[in-house]
Formats: structure tokens, sequence, C-alpha cells
């Protein structure tokens, strides 16, 4: 197609990019743009039974058949999932591999995370954005003739608060990304269950589990924005509720982006930008979001 876009979204396990970018993945994907899930870690200590190189072969064929949901492609590094530090080799080689993307736009985890993982993570892709464009740095990668848009995914954290630049919704592909996070199963019906003392609630049947990973489902009038309800009604790895909050929270953006239908969206994801990258400017949004 022409002007096909570029998309590289960098989590630090498998199935980070499918919480907070699966739905804009798969909307890319359907029209034809190239996207990219990257895995810095390799999973393996998100079990409670399985060992680690067993755990890292599993997580790595979930991702496979996540990709294939999606119609992405999605590569799993190497590093132990728990240890990950943003030193000057794992800097070296995003650098490289980014180049070898060559991304229009990039999306990552925030700097204020919980998950140390996802700290390192960020810090790596704000500390390789500026030398990608620096030839002397990883010569033997082409560099980069200017940098690209750099955002970070919606995350709940306060210090500071996520302040969205771009909300999507994405009702048109929600089901599909329930199907994409099922793909997870260690995840999502395993080791997160077993995190929220739910593990004995999970069904044995694959589509009774999939109606399951949509529960508590938002209620037919929509949902308070409340941020205290997911903390009460959410005890689980996915829910709707988790999907339809940022359409509940930042419900002026999506009117903005869409009009009187944003009122009626009742899923999306939520983006902002990073001060590291390209700016966004209104124009550069309309090419990297046509949606």
């Amino acid at each position: 197609m022409d002007n096909m876009l570029k998309i590289l979204m960098i989590g630090a396990h498998p199935d980070d990019c499918d919480f907070r970018c699966g739905g804009i993945a798969i909307k890319y994907a359907r029209k034809g743009h190239s996207v990219t899930f990257l895995s810095v870690t390799d999973g393996s200590s998100g079990h409670h039974e399985m060992k680690p190189a067993e755990l890292a072969e599993r997580r790595r064929n979930e991702a496979k058949k996540a990709a294939s949901t999606a119609g992405i492609r999605y590569d799993v590094w190497d590093n132990r999932d728990g240890e990950l530090l943003p030193g000057l080799e794992n800097r070296r080689r995003l650098i490289r591999y980014i180049r070898e993307i060559k991304p229009d736009l990039i999306i990552t985890h925030r700097l204020g995370d919980y998950h140390p993982d996802h700290r390192a993570t960020s810090v790596l892709v704000q500390d390789a954005s500026y030398m990608l464009i620096v030839p002397s740095i990883c010569p033997e990668a082409e560099a980069l003739k200017e940098m690209p848009v750099i955002m970070h995914c919606y995350d709940g954290f306060t210090n500071p608060r996520f302040e969205p630049d771009v909300v999507v919704g994405i009702d048109d592909v929600i089901e599909k990304k329930f199907e994409m996070l099922s793909c997870h199963e260690s995840q999502m019906y395993e080791w997160l269950p077993y995190t929220y003392g739910r593990l004995s609630e999970v069904p044995e049947e694959k589509a009774e589990r999939l109606a399951w990973l949509h529960e508590p489902r938002i209620p037919e009038g929509g949902m308070d924005a409340d941020e205290a309800v997911i903390n009460t009604v959410v005890k689980g790895p996915s829910s709707e509720y988790r999907e339809a909050f940022p359409a509940s929270k930042y419900r002026k953006n999506l009117i903005e982006r869409y009009g009187e239908n944003g009122k009626r969206i009742k899923f999306a994801e939520a983006f902002s930008v990073s001060e590291y990258g390209s700016p966004l400017t209104k124009e550069k949004e309309k090419e990297l979001f046509p949606f």
C-alpha cells in the first residue's frame, strides 16, 4: 500500500503491548500498515509453577499465536524477566533494532511504572532515542535521518498522572483484542489469576475462558470514570471495565476526535507524547493515527 506506516511497540514482557496497544495494533494491521511488538525480556519469571526456561519457550509460542491473531510481527528478546537493566549493551542492541525497523512511531511504557522491567524498558527507549540519528554510535547499523515520534501507553499511576495526547476508540476491534490477550494462556488463565487469588475460578473450556476474560462486563448504561471503581470491581487480569476505562475517563478527547460519535464509544486506548522523540504536530497526528 502507499504511505505504509511502520509502528513499533516496545514492552518489557510478552503481553505488555497486547494489554496497552493491542487494539490500535489490530487497527493498523487491518489498514495494511506494518506493526511490530518487541518484548525486551523473555517473560520467564511470570509463573507460580513453571521453571524459567520452560516458561520462556511457552511465552514465545504464545506471542507467536498473538501475532498471528492480530496480523503483526512479535519479537521476544532473551533478557531474564525481572532482571532487566538499562545498561549500555541493551541500549546498543535497542538502537540497532530500532534502526532495522525504521519506525514512524514508537510506543512504550512510562518511566513512573510499578514494575522495574517496565521502568528499565522506558529508560532504554529514552536513552536510545537521540542516539538513533548519531552515525558514530553503532556504526554497523545505518543511523536514522530523524527520530521517530515516541509515545507512552496509558497507565493509572499518579506520580506523575497520565495525561493523554491521543485517545483512539477500539470498539470495532475489541473482540479481536480479547482473542489476542487470550493467546497468552500462561498469563491470562494461570499466573495473573494466581496473583489475584482467583485461579480456582478459571474455566476449563476455551470459549468459557474467553467469556471469563471479559468479566466483569460494563453495565448497559456505561460506567463511572472513577478509578476507585476499577480497583474495587476488577479483580482479574482483564475485563471490559479495564478496556472501557480510558474511553470513560477521556470522553472529552474522544468527542474532539470523533465528534458526536465519540459519545458512544465504549472502549479506547490512550497515549501521551514523549519529549524525547520528534514532535507530534497536528499534521503528524493525522498521518500516524489514521483512525
